[in-house]
């Protein structure tokens, strides 16, 4: 007969590894809207919420709408039309990017982040390693 009935270890350790298992919608980015099935919202999770995840995040500008926190986004879009140097706005955007992600603590690390410019178009690659492995990702 345990001192403490409600407390129980065996249950603690089941609601930790409960919340280890990052859930979040599914995403059609090619319509830029979730994923619905029978009028329900469809979820993913693991490596595949965070992708997901770490996509919209990419592609939010910081402190622009107000129903996210002052976390949540990139500050990317601060640096159009300031003139500065191909090398300088390279070095930003890297440096934006891992900001935006690594505010997620499922996410360990980015790496490989690849910047492209294409006339008026800037494109991000990078890898994305979470707790539940590593992911690509493309904006």
């Amino acid at each position: 007969m345990e001192i403490f009935p409600i407390i129980q270890p065996e249950a603690l350790e089941q609601i930790e590894e409960e919340t280890l298992s990052y859930q979040d919608i599914k995403w059609d980015f090619a319509k830029n809207r979730p994923v619905f099935f029978n009028g329900t919202m469809v979820m993913t999770e693991g490596v595949e919420a965070i992708a997901g995840w770490a996509t919209r995040a990419l592609q939010t500008s910081r402190m622009r709408y107000e129903c996210y926190t002052g976390d949540y986004g990139n500050e990317i879009e601060t640096l159009i039309g300031q003139g500065y140097s191909r090398e300088l706005i390279e070095s930003e955007v890297r440096r934006f990017v891992e900001e935006c992600l690594l505010i997620n603590p499922y996410i360990l690390e980015v790496t490989d982040v690849e910047v492209q410019f294409e006339t008026d178009k800037l494109t991000v690659y990078c890898t994305v390693d979470t707790v539940y492995g590593e992911v690509q990702i493309y904006v």
